[in-house]
C-alpha cells in the first residue's frame, strides 16, 4: 500500500525555539489519514534533513497506523468464515 506524505506543518515549536515541530498527514490508497507530529532539534540542518528526521522519528507509529487499516474495506463472507 503506497502511502503520500503531505507536510501539515512545519514551525519553531512554541515551548522550545531550538527545535521544528514537522507535521505529517499521511493519506494510504483507501484515503485513510493519519495525522502525526514530531520535535526534531534544528540546529543548522536543513527543511530536507529536518523533514528525514521527523519521518524516521515517526515510522514505527506510522507502520502500527498501517497494521490497523490492513483489513478496512475488505468483505467478509459471514458464511464461510472468510474475507472475499
Amino acid at each position: 500500500m503506497a502511502l503520500k506524505y503531505e507536510i501539515d506543518k512545519m514551525h519553531t515549536d512554541d515551548d522550545d525555539s531550538s527545535k521544528t515541530k514537522v507535521g505529517f498527514k499521511i493519506i494510504d490508497d483507501n484515503g485513510a489519514v493519519f495525522i502525526i507530529d514530531k520535535l526534531i532539534t534544528t540546529g543548522s540542518k536543513t527543511s530536507e534533513q529536518i523533514v528525514t528526521e521527523a519521518q524516521t522519528a515517526s515510522q514505527s507509529e506510522i507502520d502500527e497506523w498501517q497494521k490497523t487499516q490492513s483489513n478496512i474495506g475488505r468483505v467478509w463472507d459471514a458464511d464461510n468464515n472468510q474475507f472475499v
